[in-house]
């Protein structure tokens, strides 16, 4: 039986500060803090019991993106399946199961979750004595850079059994679990590295909020605001380089009509952003010469961004 899977549960960073991270990822992204112990804390956007779990580490990166199981497949049924695909992975004390994906990404399946009344309800409608004004509505997808593309394409549907949105000719492609355009998305380039996550906000005027609230915590963008062609969703990318990652603020992703046929779209400019701008090439690097570049704007000062070094 294969896996089948509800939602994206959470991302999991390394941090070198677990009080000055925890702090910083709540004050600057509206993340509400619901449990803490040495080394370790739990953050959530709104409803959900935890978005992104942050542990100490003496070296931060990405450690593992969490996805939770759909109620009709256990974490038994889950397992076996894994071992029938060669794929070897871990039980961890909760029950939960770790592996990685083709390109060494860091992966979790955690058990189905069942949710309260209360989290069923509208957003409006969840009394609350805890959320900040300003907070991400969830945590809505993560994306990859992989140079295997295809062996990533195949673990990702035939072994997760997520289901391809859209390909951006031979240089990107996108999943999805349920009917919001993805939940996934890999482009296809070298090195192999986390690329971002993406927590979804209300609409653009938020957007605005947003930018004008992480600029004044000294935070910049590596791409955006941009209107992307494929899913339509407004949104900016935000450079987090205390971990090694962007976080993507969006809005207004396209929900798919099921059944959906994955459609290709030409690798050009319009299909990325339909407003016009490319992202610089320091978007998919996480060098120090790059955001150095990044930060201090030298591409669009005319200063061609040195390769990698070695």
């Amino acid at each position: 039986m294969a896996i089948r899977l509800h939602d994206l549960h959470h991302a999991c960073l390394r941090v070198l500060d677990i009080d000055e991270a925890t702090q910083r990822w709540a004050l600057q992204f509206g993340l509400t803090v619901v449990a803490r112990e040495p080394g370790r804390a739990l953050l959530r956007a709104d409803a959900e019991d935890y978005c992104l779990e942050l542990v100490e580490d003496r070296a931060a990166d990405h450690d593992h993106t969490a996805w939770e199981l759909a109620a009709d497949c256990t974490l038994d049924e889950a397992a076996a399946y894994l071992d029938a695909c060669g794929v070897h992975h871990t039980r961890e004390p909760d029950g939960s199961l770790r592996f990685s994906d083709p390109s060494g990404s860091g992966l979790q399946l955690v058990a189905h979750r069942e949710r309260l009344p209360i989290e069923t309800w509208t957003p409006p409608a969840r009394p609350t004595a805890t959320l900040p004004g300003l907070h991400p509505r969830k945590l809505g997808h993560v994306n990859v850079l992989a140079p295997n593309i295809a062996e990533m394409t195949a673990f990702y549907t035939d072994v997760l059994g997520m289901h391809v949105s859209d390909r951006l000719g031979e240089a990107g492609i996108w999943f999805h679990i349920h009917p919001e355009h993805h939940q996934m998305a890999i482009v296809g380039m070298g090195p192999a590295h986390f690329h971002h996550i993406a927590f979804d906000i209300l609409d653009w005027g938020e957007l605005r909020v947003w930018l004008d609230h992480l600029g004044r915590h000294g935070r910049w963008l590596g791409w955006g605001p941009v209107r992307h062609g494929i899913a339509q969703n407004c949104c900016a990318y935000v450079r987090i380089p205390e971990e090694n990652l962007f976080v993507e603020l969006y809005c207004d992703m396209e929900i798919l009509r099921m059944p959906h046929e994955p459609r290709t779209w030409p690798d050009n400019a319009f299909a990325s952003n339909t407003w016009g701008i490319l992202p610089p090439r320091s978007y998919f690097r996480f060098d120090d010469e790059a955001v150095r570049y990044e930060r201090e704007q030298l591409e669009m000062q005319g200063e061609k961004l040195p390769p990698i070094a070695g």
